[in-house]
């Protein structure tokens, strides 16, 4: 069940709760949000049926969710949630871009696809400093050196970062630099990390895993919202099937169905579901069309050269039809193109 506090409530009235629901053998977690505070109460039903929450000072309602994933279930709360990015929104009212280079090579380089980005539309800017790959040989990432690059160039580019972490032991070191945290495809079960990343004070942008159902994505949204986060942005970026046509196989369905179960954001990636540059462009309008709140695309000026994922990148003539796709369908499925902060309102 969760219990949702009254807007009024107090540190007081939150802890009483949460004493009430140990002492009867149950978990309590608490989840701040901009206007309310709720508790997620789990344990043995029966026991927790019990008791009397309502009656308790400072508590609005008491929900109970059939849901496994109950903080970000729609039963939980059926309004569609808007989460900000550095002043940047992700919601059901608006369409927003993200863009940059697959990984952080050089500033040159990411400051080169952080301006293409902007040029096309993105209000928000992807570059890997850490890259989880399949093979121990292929390019790691810079690290720290690279989420410096990346500080310096949301200062130039004036958009707000979004950055990959693998290891629970790098999540304050890359929030410090980050606007938003991203969890990988390798990592969606990467429990330690994503309760670290619960805990560490950013949005986080959650990837699916390539080999995960629906409800296993959600159960993976629950362990970051569970530790008081619910700034959470799902992305689908394709699942591993019989098919080797493309890198990954799309699953469009996923955006509606998951919509329909949980409040939060889903955006589409379609850079690593396709896997060609030539997919991306059909790929994206797809994920609009079928009600995405945004998408997130590999850039590079030089793909050719590129260390990581150079075929998906996108160049300048995609980037610009890329603009016209999505300003000209937006407000045909009811959406606004989310505009790029102006270059002074970002705070490196």
């Amino acid at each position: 069940m969760v219990v949702v506090m009254a807007a009024e409530a107090g540190q007081d009235d939150i802890d009483g709760v949460v004493d009430l629901v140990r002492a009867a053998g149950g978990d309590a977690f608490v989840s701040r949000g901009m206007s309310r505070t709720i508790v997620g109460v789990v344990g043995d039903v029966e026991r927790l049926g019990t008791l009397n929450l309502r009656a308790m000072p400072g508590v609005g309602d008491v929900v109970r969710i059939s849901a496994p994933y109950k903080l970000v279930s729609r039963e939980h709360r059926r309004e569609r949630s808007v989460i900000s990015v550095a002043g940047v929104p992700i919601g059901p009212d608006t369409l927003t871009v993200i863009a940059g280079p697959c990984a952080v090579e050089t500033a040159e380089q990411t400051l080169a696809s952080a301006l293409m980005a902007r040029a096309a539309g993105a209000s928000l800017l992807r570059g890997g400093a850490y890259k989880p790959r399949s093979s121990p040989y292929a390019f790691q990432g810079l690290g720290e050196a690279g989420l410096q690059i990346l500080a310096d160039v949301r200062e130039a580019a004036g958009l707000p970062v979004v950055t990959e972490v693998v290891d629970p032991s790098d999540v304050d070191l890359v929030a410090s630099y980050a606007d938003m945290l991203q969890v990988g495809t390798r990592n969606m079960a990467n429990f330690p990390l994503l309760q670290a990343v619960g805990g560490a004070g950013k949005p986080v942008m959650l990837k699916r895993g390539m080999n995960a159902t629906i409800e296993e994505w959600l159960m993976a949204a629950e362990y970051i919202a569970q530790r008081g986060n619910l700034d959470i942005v799902l992305c689908e970026r394709g699942i591993r099937t019989f098919e080797k046509a493309t890198r990954n196989t799309l699953d469009i369905s996923a955006v509606p169905v998951v919509q329909r179960l949980s409040h939060l954001p889903v955006i589409v990636d379609p850079s690593h579901s396709g896997g060609r540059r030539d997919l991306v462009l059909p790929l994206s309008r797809a994920a609009i069309a079928v009600g995405a709140d945004g998408i997130i695309v590999d850039v590079h000026p030089h793909p050719e050269a590129a260390l990581c994922d150079g075929p998906q990148a996108l160049v300048d003539a995609d980037l610009r039809e890329l603009a016209a796709v999505a300003a000209h369908l937006s407000p045909l499925v009811g959406r606004t193109l989310t505009p790029a902060p102006a270059l002074a309102a970002v705070d490196a």
